[in-house]
């Protein structure tokens, strides 16, 4: 039942329609963190725009930094989604990404409810045009310093708390294996929660195989055994030189 993807700029050396050549090949059927101008190429070539990029505006609201944790960046943020949602729609896109943003010294109670009360009239957009927000859990221990929406146990009170099939996590394995561990656990315990899967090895965020700390054919399988249906997006930043070397296994490590 799982489908693959791949992330955009983790390929971002290829061009997109030799990107979706190569993933056609391997039974790959989406790709990860488009611009909207790029889905209609993707599109017209078999594949689809598995989840949006962010599309920040001019002043960076919108981006993994500056997100719906401060209302300070609520009234921008509005305008970003309630261009992007209808148009992603109107593409057949069925996922749109967005981020908690950094502490800045919010507590994560305080961002919590920051987050809700500014997605609240976004996930009623989402609603109206059959579109999933999805937020990304992101470490904040080596990436992304601050990121408030670090751990999962946060971004599954956010779920409850907006209470909508329209707002889910985006749940990236290496992320979390960096903050939390206790994958395949976390995983049957709040799957309901999550929408779509990224892939890395750690240490590292590369390619990952026998000799990194993840499983990735048991988390598969536990994921597979959830009933999920939705994307596994390999997110690995290749190091080898031909960028492609790797995807084959990456596929076969993640496939039930």
């Amino acid at each position: 039942m799982i489908k693959h993807s791949v992330s955009r700029w983790c390929f971002d050396s290829t061009a997109l329609d030799t990107l979706c050549e190569k993933c056609l090949n391997l039974g790959i059927s989406g790709i990860d963190l488009l611009m909207l101008d790029e889905i209609p190429l993707v599109q017209s070539l078999g594949m689809e725009c598995s989840i949006t990029a962010a599309h920040p505006d001019a002043d960076g609201v919108g981006t993994i930094e500056k997100g719906f944790n401060n209302p300070t960046f609520h009234p921008a943020l509005h305008r970003i989604y309630e261009k992007l949602m209808p148009a992603a729609a109107e593409l057949g896109v069925k996922q749109v990404i967005c981020f908690s943003g950094n502490r800045d010294g919010i507590s994560d109670q305080q961002g919590l409810e920051n987050c809700a009360a500014g997605l609240a009239p976004m996930v009623a957009l989402a609603e109206k045009h059959g579109i999933t927000l999805v937020m990304e859990l992101l470490n904040s221990k080596i990436d992304h310093p601050d990121y408030q929406c670090d751990r999962t146990r946060w971004g599954v009170a956010l779920c409850k708390k907006i209470d909508s099939s329209h707002f889910k996590l985006l749940f990236d394995i290496y992320h979390m294996q960096i903050m939390e561990g206790d994958v395949i656990r976390t995983i049957q315990d709040h799957h309901r929660y999550i929408s779509h899967y990224h892939t890395a090895g750690v240490p590292g965020r590369n390619e990952f195989d026998t000799s990194q700390e993840l499983n990735y054919p048991a988390i598969a399988r536990a994921i597979g055994a959830t009933g999920f249906d939705g994307y596994i997006g390999q997110e690995y930043v290749p190091t080898t030189e031909d960028p492609f070397e790797f995807l084959p296994k990456a596929v076969a490590f993640c496939s039930q």
